[in-house]
């Protein structure tokens, strides 16, 4: 999927079938489904999976719970704004 099939996608009422649970939490992100994105950030248990997990607690916010995440993701939690984030995890989803 390239980012601007990801993007025209966002206008229907669910995610495309077949994407990673990644990109499904991004999706459901930009609908401003927190409760779903979250749920597809559990559902994958990977480097990715904790990325996400961790940008949705850093916006709910409870930051605590982030660090945990960024920690298990591997990454520092980024102090730029939550656009740039979710920018650079869709660019990292669709590699």
């Amino acid at each position: 999927m390239t980012e601007a099939e990801f993007r025209a996608s966002l206008t229907a009422s669910a995610p495309p079938a077949g994407i990673s649970q990644a990109l499904a939490g991004l999706w459901w992100d930009a609908k401003g489904d927190w409760a779903k994105a979250h749920e597809c950030a559990q559902a994958q248990e990977d480097a990715l999976g904790n990325a996400l997990h961790a940008y949705l607690h850093r916006k709910e916010p409870d930051l605590a719970n982030a660090a945990y995440w960024y920690r298990r993701a591997g990454r520092a939690m980024p102090t730029g704004p939550l656009d740039a984030e979710w920018e650079g995890l869709l660019a990292d989803t669709l590699r």
